[in-house]
């Protein structure tokens, strides 16, 4: 990122704008939101498959692995920023906005033509005022970037998560998710989600089933299988390692799990994804 904190510029087509490290997978530690106007290739988050669409919003939160298949043209603006940027807002409230959060696991959002004419306009005034010198430019930004994020925060609500339950059960899904991206690497029973957030086993069960249509359960194995993917693309761990990394004593056990959620060995998974990504 051009600032320690906050970058935001337009891409213009041109294949300089274009960072050879797209199209090779990777991490970043920071969240990006991209604004596209015009292009059509296909990018990767976390193993789902994009095709980037003209007037649509993507974006993406710290540690996922992207990959850009081509080096080709992309019209649109771009925005990144820190954890930290964030935490300058006092109230916190940017850092809890479904968008940050991303409870769903979703990268895309689809843009009425309003959706476009007010995202286009409150972007483009970042762009300016980061390009600018003018007092209280931070303050500034923030204030720009809390309006953007609460908008398309909005548009996620309506296109991703479901009004059902109450307010109670759609908090307990929330802090659930919260201690999961915390404490997965070590904490695999359901049970202990349980005792942690000071509640039965099953009424913790019930509750997540219905807000989420998934287990308790399954939410852990799929959070789990997840980061032993993005290591065995990402990393040359050993399969051992990544076990014993992601809270498994027994390495053997982890690969029957691991085959059991994805009907391959993580070694395969390995050389599979790698094939399908180089």
């Amino acid at each position: 990122m051009g600032n320690a904190m906050f970058e935001i510029f337009e891409a213009t087509g041109e294949a300089s704008t274009l960072r050879s490290m797209f199209l090779t997978p990777h991490r970043k530690d920071f969240y990006t939101l991209i604004f596209v106007k015009k292009g059509g290739t296909n990018h990767w988050v976390d193993f789902t498959k994009y095709t980037i669409k003209p007037d649509t919003f993507y974006f993406s939160v710290p540690n996922q692995v992207m990959l850009k298949e081509k080096s080709e043209p992309m019209q649109g603006l771009v925005a990144s920023f820190t954890d930290e940027f964030l935490q300058l807002e006092e109230n916190k409230l940017l850092s809890e906005l479904p968008v940050i959060k991303n409870p769903e696991n979703k990268h895309e959002l689809t843009l009425t033509p309003d959706d476009v004419i007010f995202i286009n306009d409150i972007m483009q005034r970042m762009i300016y005022e980061f390009n600018s010198q003018f007092d209280w430019q931070n303050s500034m930004l923030q204030s720009y970037l809390r309006v953007l994020l609460i908008y398309v925060s909005r548009l996620y609500t309506e296109q991703f998560q479901t009004s059902n339950g109450t307010s109670t059960e759609k908090q307990l899904l929330r802090r659930f998710r919260e201690l999961l991206e915390k404490d997965f690497y070590n904490v695999h029973q359901a049970a202990d989600y349980a005792d942690k957030l000071h509640i039965t086993a099953g009424h913790l069960s019930d509750i997540i089933k219905r807000q989420s249509g998934k287990t308790v359960t399954e939410h852990i194995h799929e959070r789990i299988a997840l980061e032993a993917k993005r290591h065995l693309l990402h990393t040359d761990e050993s399969v051992k390692q990544i076990a014993y990394r992601l809270g498994f004593e027994d390495a053997a056990y982890f690969n029957r799990f691991f085959k059991r959620l994805t009907n391959i060995t993580p070694a395969s998974y390995r050389v599979d994804i790698r094939k399908k990504y180089h």
